[in-house]
């Protein structure tokens, strides 16, 4: 890893956390990431999956995790499994976790090589009553792959049948929603990295620069600094491209007179960091651009004043911050006040130039797991992101910052990040 180590008291604390919310007399296995093919005998780069990582600190695949609080034999009540390592190991792929290792980073007592999983498992399963398995249930995936502990609760079921089954997602959802200080300060290292790609971006684009040279850019600073590299596919669009919301593809120049959207984020210790800029490409935003930046960039601050403990996300997502720019774009003469007046209300005018959602939460995924009908509680953290996409005169906009919801008044985590339409002009030219 290219990370600091981390305390384990996190991941102990973790595990206390989930163990009090489970039934009693319940075991939950949890199972890292396979490795996936790529190609002829490449292998795509290996990412632990978070809710092990979340609970162990563990981040080496073929590794596997039993919590069971109430089992009659202690040394079982918590069992980390890794990947025993040899000479040969050693020589092809590098140093694994030894035992020791692998308590000192998780702070588990007992753990075994992985060759033992199904001996202890036999054991546990003659005195669990319930078993809680860990299946993928974020509201936005679509996973058509079987992956590890998918093909595994359908292994043990099939061997097991007369247990009571539960979902561990549910709990997993709840906890991770509620970022500890440690949690916190892990974002924080991403955010920090994440505003030094910023700011060398800001002194390097140009008329004439491609959109690979500047996702170059920002891997270069990532990775100096330690990042493990881009939570997800940065996205470098410049001109119409900025109105493709996922436009990967980063393989045009960047033209004299348009802007660049650049949404990316450092990941460091698996922890996500979530940034959008939108930039003049020439360093001077238009009359007209400068409008539409300042239109969004004040639906931004209205929203991320709202991310308050009580707030309802799912209206603040679907409705509340949408009406904020149906104002904004009636201001900028795209709407008209006759039509808006007779618009569908399920089908507001607003949604063609603002289509997505203006928050989501941000930890271990960049989508991070949470209950997006919850009401917001106080340790959750949020990007804010609203935008406008006008194809018609070939501008998208769109701004994201980082937010940490406390007691009182949110925190921008992002606040020292150049935001206001002359900050970024008078960075670009110094």
């Amino acid at each position: 890893m290219k990370y600091d180590p981390i305390d384990s008291k996190l991941f102990i604390e973790n595990r206390k956390k989930f163990a009090a919310q489970i039934k009693p007399n319940s075991v939950a296995i949890f199972m890292s990431n396979d490795q996936f093919p790529r190609s002829a005998d490449g292998q795509f780069m290996w990412r632990q999956d978070a809710d092990i990582f979340y609970l162990t600190g563990i981040d080496q695949e073929d590794s596997m995790l039993m919590i069971y609080p109430d089992c009659p034999r202690e040394e079982y009540r918590e069992v980390l499994f890794l990947r025993q390592t040899n000479e040969t190991i050693a020589v092809w792929e590098g140093k694994k976790y030894l035992q020791e290792e692998g308590t000192k980073a998780s702070g588990i007592k007992n753990v075994l090589w992985n060759t033992e999983f199904n001996s202890v498992l036999n054991t546990i399963m003659c005195y669990a009553e319930n078993v809680y398995l860990n299946l993928n249930e974020h509201d936005r995936a679509v996973v058509e792959v079987p992956y590890k502990n998918y093909r595994f609760a359908h292994e043990l079921m099939k061997r097991f049948p007369l247990h009571h089954y539960e979902r561990a997602a549910k709990i997993m959802h709840a906890l991770r929603s509620i970022k500890s200080e440690t949690e916190i300060a892990l974002i924080i290292n991403a955010i920090s990295i994440t505003e030094k790609a910023f700011n060398r971006i800001l002194k390097f684009v140009k008329p004439g620069v491609t959109e690979y040279e500047v996702e170059a850019e920002i891997t270069h600073e990532f990775i100096r600094n330690r990042a493990t590299g881009h939570a997800y596919s940065p996205i470098i669009a410049s001109g119409k491209n900025a109105n493709v919301l996922h436009y990967i593809d980063n393989n045009l120049p960047c033209n004299d007179g348009d802007m660049l959207l650049m949404d990316f984020g450092a990941e460091y210790a698996n922890y996500a960091a979530d940034l959008t800029r939108t930039i003049p490409v020439n360093g001077k935003f238009t009359v007209r651009q400068k409008e539409i930046y300042n239109a969004v960039f004040s639906v931004m601050k209205q929203a991320r004043s709202m991310l308050r403990p009580g707030l309802n996300l799912h209206e603040y997502n679907t409705k509340t911050v949408g009406n904020l720019m149906e104002q904004e774009l009636l201001s900028l003469g795209i709407l008209k006040k006759e039509d808006v007046a007779k618009q569908d209300a399920n089908k507001p005018l607003y949604k063609k130039y603002f289509m997505h959602g203006t928050s989501h939460y941000l930890g271990l995924d960049v989508h991070d797991l949470g209950n997006r009908f919850a009401t917001v509680a106080p340790g959750m953290v949020f990007t804010c992101e609203p935008g406008l996409y006008i194809p018609e005169e070939g501008i998208g906009i769109r701004i994201e910052n980082d937010i940490l919801i406390t007691d009182g008044e949110p925190i921008d985590l992002m606040a020292s990040f150049a935001i206001e339409a002359d900050e970024i002009e008078a960075m670009m030219k110094g």
